[in-house]
Parts: C-alpha cells; structure tokens; sequence
C-alpha cells in the first residue's frame, strides 16, 4: 500500500474489518467508536516490511541484555515481589527468577512497555497483504480485550506490533493465558505488576515448563570433542554428553539425571557453550531465538546469585546479510544443498556449513567464521 493510496485503501480496508467484527460478535458500539477511528500507520509497515542489512553477533546481543544493571534490578524487584513469585512458583513451577529475566528482556522491569497505539498498528497490519490473516485476528481479540475489560483505547500502546504490557503479550495470548493475578476483577497487563508476573507464570506453564529443572548451563568442551555432535537434531541423555567430556563451565562433572539436551555455539567453538535443556526449550516458544533463550536463562542465573560466563562472547562482527547469501551461493554449487540463498544462516544453512567444514578439515561447528569465508573465497 502506497502512501498516497493508503487513505482510500485503508478506509475500504477497514469497513471489510467492521463486518468481520460484527460476525465475531462485537458491540456496535465498539465498531462505531473504536474500529471506526482506527488510523492507517505508515511506519508501522516499514518496520515489518524492514529487513536488516546485519544479523547481529552473539557478542552484541547477548551483552546488550544480560547486563549489570539488569542483573542489579532483577535482584531488587525479586526481593520486591518475592511473596507473589514463591506463590507463582508454588502453583506453576517456574522459580522466580525466570520471571524476572523474561520480565526484564521484555521492557525492563516495566519501565518500558512500548508508545505505539495497538489498535492502529494491528489495523495498519490487517490491512497489509503480508500477513492479513494473522494480524486481522489479533485485531479482532484486542477489540474483545477492550470491550470485555473497558480499557481506554488510548492507554492501549505496545510495540509496533501489536505486544503489550509489562509482558508483551500479542492480544491472543493476553486473551488465553492473561490472569487476573490482583483480584481487582479485570486483567491488566499494563498497570497491574502481579496480573503480569501470574500471567507470565501461566503462559509459560502453557507452554510446557518443566517443574525443577533448570533452562540449561554453560559448559566446557574438551580439546578432542567431536562437532559434528552440533546441532538441532541431535537431542542426547546428559549421560551421553557426559560420557563425550563435557563437563560444567567450572570443570567439574556434569550431574546426569534423566533428561535431554542439545548443544549450541552461538559464536562458534571458540566461545562460550551451552547444553539446552527442556525448558530451554519452553523459552523458544516464547521467542523463537536462540540468542534470546540463552540470555533469558543466564540473567536468570545471575539474578538468582549465579557467575558470569567463564568463557566471554568474542568479538565479531554483526553479519552483513549479502555475505551470507554469497556464503550460501558457494556452499550450493559446491553440493552442499543450503536451499535457497536468502543471507539468512537457518538449520539448513548451518548443516550444510558444517559438513563443508567437517570435508576440509575445519572445526565443523557450523559458524560462519572469518576463516570459513575466506575458505569459500566470499569477499568481506
């Protein structure tokens, strides 16, 4: 939709909206004074429509989240809240401190919860072709969301798209998993500090959060482990990664009780490693990032008096997407099926990367490294 043209589109878009509306049982009332006066967000389409040139590094990330203060004010609003989080942890089974690493990467602590008009941003995006079908039902539930709760339209602002409160949930999860955690009769993800942090505690025991057991930990590889144990498919007892010499970050052995894990190098095997256990897991649902699970589980860790990391991210440089495609290029036409060059490095990408590696003799961790560009001969 084209700037010039979105006054008229929109509008046009927005009367098909009203009779979806009316089909899902809203109020006239609604239609008439709120879905009527939904404005057309440009900005909001640049920014869905906006792929980054970079794909940022585990470095850039990871210390841009997991840092002293939020570890300092994770602390403090644990001892804050710590009757409401024992009694979460109690019904649901997850420790307080998750709460608060989540709570904390969402908008720090609640202190900002994003300035967008929702309602605009989930129309602006219902509206748009891309992703119509999704974004029309997350309207229609923030409507419902309004007229069952009567928030103000106004106070109704999240992120550009369309997550909100201290938690940002999209409207159809505040809608199945938000909890009235204050008893004041109305669920408030925006101004209600305890419906949040229930809410929080609910959703993730939803999605499957495993009671007494941790997100995962960093560990320390030995010098003649084999890589090609890297990767997402390949789930194995701690027994196993145990009995391969994987021991803790500290040196000392791992414990072996009866779970999972996966191993991950979000920098490559000469940074820091991670096991993942089953609610590593859990935390993908919630954001499907691996960068943002081992930052959620860390300050998590931190927050509940843990270390830092004994092996420090190193520093690389954030991605430029065209190189990777170049990187994807070379590896299909030497037979190393990645699919499609798109620049960005999924499942695929790195399997395929990895088996390039492991054919000429390099550490096969499947990162993209300086020297495995050079390698493939792909220009900086």
């Amino acid at each position: 939709m084209s700037p010039a043209m979105a006054a008229e589109d929109f509008q046009q878009c927005v009367a098909k909206l009203k009779v979806t509306a009316k089909a899902q049982g809203l109020s006239q009332d609604t239609i008439d004074n709120t879905l009527a006066n939904v404005k057309y967000v440009s900005r909001v389409i640049e920014l869905d429509k906006k792929q980054p040139e970079f794909s940022q590094t585990f470095d850039n990330y990871f210390s841009k989240r997991v840092t002293d203060w939020r570890v300092a004010e994770g602390r403090r609003m644990l001892s804050k809240h710590r009757d409401l989080l024992n009694q979460l942890h109690k019904e649901y089974g997850v420790p307080p401190q998750y709460l608060m690493a989540f709570w904390g990467l969402e908008t720090n602590f609640g202190s900002y919860k994003g300035k967008m008009p929702v309602l605009d941003s989930l129309a602006t995006l219902a509206c748009d072709p891309r992703r119509s079908t999704y974004f029309t039902g997350e309207l229609m539930q923030a409507l419902k969301l309004k007229e069952a709760n009567g928030f103000n339209g106004s106070d109704m602002v999240g992120s550009w798209a369309g997550a909100m409160g201290h938690t940002q949930f999209m409207p159809s999860a505040y809608a199945k998993y938000a909890i009235d955690g204050d008893g004041d009769g109305k669920v408030d993800l925006w101004n209600s500090t305890e419906d949040a942090l229930t809410s929080a505690a609910n959703f993730l025991q939803h999605l499957g959060w495993v009671r007494n057991e941790r997100w995962g930990r960093e560990v320390n590889l030995p010098e003649d482990f084999d890589y090609q144990l890297v990767g997402q498919p390949n789930k194995k007892p701690l027994t196993t990664w145990a009995e391969s010499g994987v021991l803790q970050a500290n040196g000392k052995p791992l414990s072996t009780p009866d779970m999972q894990a996966k191993l991950y190098l979000p920098a490559g095997h000469l940074g820091p490693a991670f096991l993942g256990y089953d609610n590593f897991n859990v935390i993908m649902r919630w954001n499907r990032s691996e960068f943002y699970a081992i930052a959620v589980g860390h300050l998590a860790d931190r927050i509940n008096g843990g270390v830092a990391l004994v092996t420090a991210p190193p520093k690389q440089d954030n991605l430029r997407r065209a190189r990777v495609k170049q990187l994807q290029v070379k590896l299909n036409e030497l037979g190393f099926d990645v699919g499609k060059p798109d620049g960005v490095l999924g499942t695929k990408s790195r399997a395929g990367l990895q088996a390039y590696q492991l054919s000429v003799g390099m550490v096969p961790d499947g990162f993209p490294s300086e020297a495995t560009f050079k390698a493939l001969g792909v220009a900086q």
